[in-house]
This record gives structure tokens, C-alpha cells and sequence, in this order.
């Protein structure tokens, strides 16, 4: 083999390898965000984090979303609580059953959510330090006319106004109120979706339409039994 033929053969090896090592570095350098056994575990979790943001994105609007509406579920289920020892009627037994098992449910997968993405997540048991004093949580998504509550939350005097009631003033008060409340997270929907960048995350979309439907669904729900009751109350 001639020397031209030689260092002809050497040229090609070093391209070939040369293409090699520079197609490979974009490949390792996505490789360095994805968390591995070997990673701590809040390492580990942070990492997940972020590629999932990646492919996900969220804006602050998703974030305020779900923890507001962790406590809008939490002072739903304060309501429905109150049912079993209000003497509710059997049909506002079954719905604050029904209405506290779904957002329990709901409650636990927004703390996910927001846990997978690394933010601060409420507990889910008290309504945002509200019981019977009111709410006191502060967002964009704020009702204005009553400072400091999110839409459709029920302020400390109506609170109190169902916790007095009994009976039929119970169901008729639990019905109008949670219909209120209902109406206030289809309120936290539609700012949701005003929200520019927001709901990008498919998980996100899902939820927050689900939101909306189910809301729609049971306020129908709730105004039928509430027509029911006041018709029935008004023959007798």
C-alpha cells in the first residue's frame, strides 16, 4: 500500500470519527437533566421536574390555579360536613356524600401536581386557615366583592348562617350556597383559560375542563332539587 493511499485512508477514519464525537455531544447533553438511581432522591425529583416542565409547560396562572383551588375544595367540604349533623334531608345527605368524596379525590391529585413540580402544596384540611373566621388567602384570582376570597367562596357570616341552620333551612341553605361556591370555580376556570400560556400542560386541560363540566353539571343538579324543595315547601 502506497503512502498517498496511507494517509488517504487516515483522512477518512479522522472525518468519520470527528462526525462521531460531535453527533454524540448533543445526545449526552440531553441525557444530563434526567435523574438517575444514583441521584439523590429530592435530586432525583427536581430533575423529573424539570423534564417534565419541559415537555408540559406551566405558567404561574396553572400554579395559582391549583393551590387555589385546593382551598376552594377544602370549604366545599366543610359544607358537605355539616350535612350529617344539620338534619339535611336524604337527597343533601347523598349530594354533600358525593360532593366531599370527589374533591377529597381532586384535592389529593392537585397536592400531586403541584408536588411533581416543586411547589408548596396546602395541606387539604383546613379550607386555607378559613374554618369559621372566613378566608384569608390572597390572589389574582380574588373575588372583588368580598376582599381576599376566591370566587364563589362563602364569606364568614354565610359560614355561620349554615352553621346555624337545621333542617329544612339546612338543605335550602346548603343548596344556594354551594351553588354560589360551584359558580365561583367556574369563575377560577375561565380565568384559568384567559390566562395567557396557561393550561399548556395536558394534564392541566384535562382537569380544569373537567372542572367546568362537572360544575355545570351538579349546579343544574342543585338548582332542580332546590326548585323541588321550595315548590314542595310552598304547597304545604
Amino acid at each position: 500500500m502506497t503512502p498517498s493511499r496511507i494517509a488517504g485512508i487516515a483522512s477518512v477514519l479522522a472525518t468519520v470519527a470527528l462526525a462521531a464525537l460531535s453527533t454524540a455531544r448533543p445526545a449526552a447533553a440531553q441525557t444530563t437533566a434526567i435523574p438517575s438511581a444514583d441521584m439523590p432522591g429530592e435530586a432525583a425529583a427536581r430533575a423529573k421536574a424539570r423534564t417534565d416542565s419541559a415537555r408540559y409547560p406551566y405558567t404561574k396562572a396553572d400554579i395559582d390555579f391549583m393551590t387555589g383551588m385546593i382551598g376552594h375544595h377544602s370549604q366545599a367540604i366543610v359544607m358537605a360536613d355539616m350535612a350529617p349533623t344539620h338534619g339535611a334531608s336524604p337527597s343533601v345527605l347523598t349530594l354533600a356524600e358525593r360532593i366531599k368524596n370527589a374533591q377529597q379525590a381532586e384535592i389529593r391529585t392537585m397536592q400531586q401536581w403541584l408536588v411533581d413540580r416543586n411547589q408548596p402544596a396546602p395541606d387539604g384540611h383546613s379550607p386555607m386557615k378559613m374554618d369559621m373566621a372566613g378566608a384569608d388567602m390572597n390572589m389574582d384570582m380574588s373575588d372583588t366583592s368580598h376582599a381576599g376570597l376566591m370566587p364563589g367562596m362563602l364569606t364568614s357570616a354565610q359560614l355561620k348562617q349554615l352553621d346555624a341552620a337545621r333542617g329544612p333551612d339546612f338543605d335550602r341553605l346548603f343548596l344556594t350556597f354551594m351553588i354560589q361556591h360551584h359558580t365561583g370555580a367556574l369563575t377560577m376556570v375561565r380565568t384559568l383559560f384567559d390566562s395567557y400560556g396557561a393550561a399548556q400542560d395536558q394534564y392541566m386541560f384535562k382537569y380544569a375542563s373537567d372542572v367546568n363540566v362537572d360544575q355545570i353539571t351538579e349546579i343544574a343538579r342543585m338548582k332542580r332539587m332546590l326548585v323541588a324543595m321550595l315548590f314542595t315547601n310552598g304547597s304545604q
